[in-house]
């Protein structure tokens, strides 16, 4: 990491150790839009909004916030998601194993956190030795390969981590990929990256750009282009490459070490990393950093890190997994690369919630190898070169339309401005002024105290606030309606056939067969395609709980916020009436919500008044669908479908491995007692929780009585 990046690094930690829980909120929201779209776009578009170092910043700013207010976690938040979901026009695979993301470190610090964190969880010492590997992260397109008795059966993209797209035959034309195996286990998964050497890739782009084809902007987008094609002879003409780096099912282990087990893989005839290394300390890990870094302008192909993995692979299995990445491994990712250009304007944009965020309009510039035409500016305080507490950023330089400003790529996200150079500065250039009317609707834009951002008063009276919100709820994590996407919303908000969500489910009413205006005349549509979409629409009246606590749009209320929502209460009627009863804050009801792991008293109010605006509208969709109830889940363990409570200090293994190893159970973990929780695990220093506990007369044990219970003793 450069001083810069460690120093802007530095100073995101310290805007977001000032945000308070409103504003929290506010941020968690945009950034888990941002950051969605993002997915979207890289992973099952191949057209990357912005770069990987932008990328990786928000979902490290995203990462500080969650981190400092557990109680906000979305539903739907970064952390909890993979990739993005597959395709249209590929058949789907189910993976038997989930295909994980990384964390992510930006700094040698980031990097020695890592390995203490490992160390504290597993209750190993500073003398202990504890190995890693080494190896480039390739910047390509992630692929599990499936052989049953030695023989290729399936190749499938990462997709949303659980669900890929089938690639089998397209996977057969990459000349790195054997079709038959020797001496491998009967079942084995095989898992790698899909990438283009900067040789082909250029080669590619001058073919392309000589037949009027499509001209691609970097050598990954190259690759996943070429492996997601529907004719597997286009993907055969392509000259695509293969590192194998792990795996998922095996019907018998490779090894007992990570180093062993890559040495297995090339020896059944995969290509690995040459640059692979077993580092046996803190120090060699980060030689090896230095070391494929000095190596990365000469490799011949994109690598945009280094990932380090636990080495004993009995280890990594007590370690285990979070909700999308290893606890045992981590990407080293490099530095953001930055250029120069000028800033041609300034738009405004109205979110879901009526959020005002400028954009920069850029002179077209290559960052990275990728064309960079628009970047974030966050708020109004950011353009005027202050945080949200008034300090200066960028030595108090503001930023103006004409300048020259450096654009600063972080991943790929949407890139942001990094400084602007005032020897070049335009005589003319005026300070920036934001607007105070809402430049869709013309309402009032206010600034609240205490907010980085403005906001449109209009509501759903907004057009942009309506139509974004309308999108949100035909989402791929809410309804899902095939067919019913984000232009066609558009199209029919704006002719005034859908203006709230339950209009969407009385369109075949409305505009099918035997009315005066039919969707089939629409331009665009047919007999055909309209009764699909209404069959579509019809399809999605039974639907999850889950998914219609999402679909609802509220403030602070994400996916995994919904699906704790819908296992607490189980049913529609009485998710509803419950928080209509915890309108007062003295309330059982309120008492109960707050309960909830994951629901603090900001969320939960959030919740009352969304379901007290939008009652009638909230009402009115109820009455168009069959709402179901979350299934239970099937587990044989003793403390499946319980609450529990951990408290005081566990010797045995920590919180975190306890928390994780419940989980895994199919039981519950609170942060707090109830009377609806089940057994409360107190170690020595249990104080308040233990004493709640007793007064409700819930079942406490000890460390010793909880690992025999779960057969782990």
């Amino acid at each position: 990491m450069s001083p810069d990046d460690k120093t802007e690094n530095e100073a995101m930690r310290a805007d977001v150790a000032q945000l308070d829980a409103d504003l929290a909120c506010e941020e968690l929201a945009r950034l888990a839009k941002m950051i969605d779209e993002a997915n979207t776009a890289y992973h099952t578009h191949d057209a990357p909004l912005m770069s990987d170092a932008e990328f990786d910043r928000l979902r490290l700013r995203n990462a500080a916030i969650e981190a400092r207010f557990p109680d906000l976690i979305r539903a739907d938040s970064p952390q909890n998601k993979i990739g993005a979901s597959p395709a249209e026009g590929f058949g789907k695979i189910t993976h038997k194993r989930r295909m994980l993301s990384l964390a992510n470190a930006f700094s040698d610090e980031d990097v020695a956190d890592f390995v203490s964190g490992v160390r504290r969880f597993l209750n190993l010492t500073s003398e202990d030795s504890l190995a890693f590997t080494a190896e480039p992260k390739i910047d390509g397109l992630s692929l599990s390969l499936r052989y049953e008795r030695q023989r290729l059966v399936y190749a499938a993209t990462r997709g949303d981590g659980v669900i890929g797209e089938d690639v089998t035959a397209n996977a057969r034309t990459v000349a790195d990929i054997p079709q038959h195996l020797s001496d491998a286990p009967d079942i084995l998964e095989l898992r790698g990256e899909i990438y283009m050497s900067h040789s082909d890739f250029s080669a590619l782009n001058a073919r392309q750009s000589a037949i009027g084809g499509k001209v691609f902007a970097n050598p990954r987008n190259a690759a996943a282009g070429s492996l997601r094609q529907l004719d597997p002879e286009i993907t055969r003409a392509r000259p695509l490459r293969f590192f194998a780096y792990a795996w998922g099912e095996t019907s018998r282990a490779l090894a007992l070490t990570q180093t062993d087990a890559i040495a297995r893989i090339k020896a059944l005839g995969f290509p690995t990393n040459p640059l692979f290394r077993r580092c046996p300390n803190l120090e060699a890990m980060l030689a090896a950093y230095a070391g494929i870094a000095s190596h990365r302008a000469t490799l011949g192909y994109d690598i945009d890190g280094v990932v380090y993995k636990l080495d004993d692979l009995a280890l990594q299995e007590r370690l285990g997994l979070r909700s999308t990445t290893p606890r045992w491994a981590i990407a080293h990712k490099f530095p953001a690369e930055l250029a120069w250009t000028v800033l041609d304007g300034i738009d405004i944009q109205v979110g879901r919630t009526g959020a005002l965020s400028p954009v920069a309009r850029l002179r077209p510039v290559t960052v990275g190898g990728v064309v960079v035409s628009n970047a974030t500016l966050h708020n109004e305080d950011y353009i005027s070169g202050r945080d949200s507490r008034g300090v200066p950023i960028r030595d108090g330089r503001d930023i103006r339309i004409g300048d020259w400003v450096e654009v600063y790529r972080a991943g790929d996200v949407i890139p942001k401005i990094r400084d602007v150079d005032l020897t070049r500065r335009p005589v003319d250039a005026a300070p920036f002024q934001m607007l105070a009317h809402c430049p869709e609707c013309g309402s009032p834009a206010i600034r609240e105290a205490g907010d980085s951002v403005r906001r449109c008063t209009g509501g759903m009276s907004c057009p942009a606030q309506a139509v974004e919100r309308l999108k949100h709820f035909v989402s791929r994590s809410a309804f899902d309606i095939e067919g019913l996407g984000a232009k066609q919303v558009e199209s029919f908000w704006r002719d005034g056939w859908i203006s709230t969500p339950k209009d969407i489910f009385t369109l075949r009413a409305r505009f099918g067969p035997g009315q005066p205006r039919q969707l089939k005349n629409r331009e665009g549509w047919g007999a055909k395609s309209a009764d699909k979409l209404f069959d579509a629409i019809d399809e999605k009246r039974r639907i999850p709980l889950s998914r219609v606590i999402f679909a609802l749009g509220l403030r602070h209320v994400g996916e995994t916020t919904a699906a704790l929502l819908a296992s607490h209460y189980g049913t529609w009627d009485s998710l509803r009436d419950s928080l209509r009863a915890a309108r007062d804050p003295e309330s059982a009801a309120f008492a109960d919500l707050i309960a909830i792991d994951g629901v603090g008293p900001v969320m939960a109010q959030s919740l009352i008044a969304g379901f007290d605006v939008e009652a009638a509208q909230i009402d009115a969709l109820a009455e168009c669908l069959e709402i179901l109830a979350p299934e239970a889940r099937a587990s044989e363990s003793p403390v499946a479908g319980k609450t529990l409570v951990f408290t005081g200090t566990l010797e045995r293994m920590s919180r975190a491995e306890a928390k994780a190893r419940a989980e895994a159970l199919g039981a519950k973990v609170a942060g707090s007692v109830s009377a609806k929780t089940d057994l409360l695990i107190a170690g020595p220093g249990a104080g308040s929780k233990a004493a709640k506990a007793a007064d409700l007369g819930i079942e406490v044990i000890d460390e010793d009585q909880w690992l025999a219970l779960i057969g782990a003793a």
